[in-house]
């Protein structure tokens, strides 16, 4: 919208780049072009703004496929005016010349032909295609449809509008037919799904049965090695008890032959000593002997009263210690008698 100013009766228009103005003042064009500014008075002044920018129109239209089913289109249309001078001639582009604004709505009579348009093709190729056709190839060729019957309809380029591009957002079915169509898509997704947990589990399955079978791999190379060491330990222990018991039988052999030999030498010893002990009772016996023939030669040459009297001195000497000794006349005459008796005989 023009930007315009009051100064005394007069008014100031001031336009933007992308708009087209047209002057007329007594019917005759004075100011024509974009970005104009300029003064005028509203009395004798008539206006037109025309946009020449690119503009954007989403349209939302339903239509029918072969299969009677019904969809909905939603596109958009960019288009522009290329000919501002006709596009005046032919909508009413009028502005106010004290607010700026347009009169009318030329802009929506534009939206209408060009929603319209647009509708009328799109319905003749999708009456011509069934659902499944329109959800898979529908978009394209709706878009190429829409954007040929556009470029050939005669009046947009009699009203001075060029159409820029043409873009079809979504074919939609409705809700209850959406949702039909999904299903079978869903459990086939879902099958996927399943099938693809259903392999994961399969594949975790697999690797803990290949760690389980690992881990009883390493327990029976472990319990084959603890064998192998039990009978190592085991060998060992029967060499170190074999060579015990030889070093055992070496030292006994070696104790019992000191024990033999010393038992040898004891036994010699004891011989000896007593060999020499009966040797000595021997030259005892014999010295006795012979002493005991030198002493009974001896007194059988000494007369029998020294010899009663070498007996009492023995017997004396044998006797105990004593004090007093009293001696009786009855046995004094006795011993006497048989002293002075015995010496009678001899």
């Amino acid at each position: 919208m023009a930007d315009i100013t009051r100064r005394l009766g007069w008014r100031h228009l001031r336009g933007a780049p992308t708009a087209h103005v047209r002057h007329h003042h007594g019917g005759k064009l004075v100011h024509d072009g974009p970005g104009l500014s300029f003064w005028y008075r509203t009395l004798t002044a008539a206006l037109s703004e025309i946009p020449v920018d690119d503009r954007e129109l989403a349209m939302t239209f339903h239509a029918r496929t072969s299969d009677f089913q019904d969809v909905a289109v939603q596109a958009t249309v960019t288009y522009r005016i290329s000919d501002p001078a006709l596009a005046a001639a032919r909508l009413d582009f009028s502005i106010d010349p004290d607010t700026g604004a347009w009169r009318g709505t030329p802009l929506e009579q534009l939206g209408t032909l060009l929603t319209e348009t647009a509708q009328q093709h799109a319905l003749d190729v999708l009456a011509r295609t069934s659902l499944a056709s329109a959800l898979v190839d529908g978009v394209a060729a709706v878009r190429e449809r829409v954007a040929a019957g556009l470029a050939a309809e005669p009046r947009l380029p009699a009203t001075g509008i060029e159409v820029v591009a043409v873009r079809v957002v979504a074919l939609r079915p409705e809700p209850e037919v959406e949702r039909a169509l999904r299903t079978p898509a869903r459990e086939q997704i879902q099958q996927e799904a399943d099938r693809a947990t259903y392999e994961r589990r399969a594949v975790a399955v697999e690797r803990e049965r290949a760690i389980a079978e690992n881990e009883l791999a390493s327990q029976i190379e472990l319990a084959r090695r603890e064998e192998q060491l039990v009978e190592q330990r085991g060998t060992n222990a029967r060499r170190e008890a074999e060579e015990a018991a030889a070093a055992d039988a070496v030292r006994a052999g070696a104790e019992a032959a000191r024990s033999v030999k010393l038992a040898e030498a004891e036994a010699a010893r004891t011989v000896k000593l007593a060999e020499a002990e009966a040797e000595g009772a021997r030259a005892v016996g014999a010295a006795r002997a012979q002493a005991q023939e030198a002493w009974l030669r001896v007194h059988g040459d000494v007369e029998v009263a020294v010899l009663h009297a070498l007996t009492g001195t023995r017997l004396a000497e044998n006797l105990p210690h004593i004090e007093n000794l009293t001696i009786s006349p009855d046995v004094l005459t006795g011993l006497l008698a048989k002293l002075s008796g015995n010496q009678d005989p001899a």
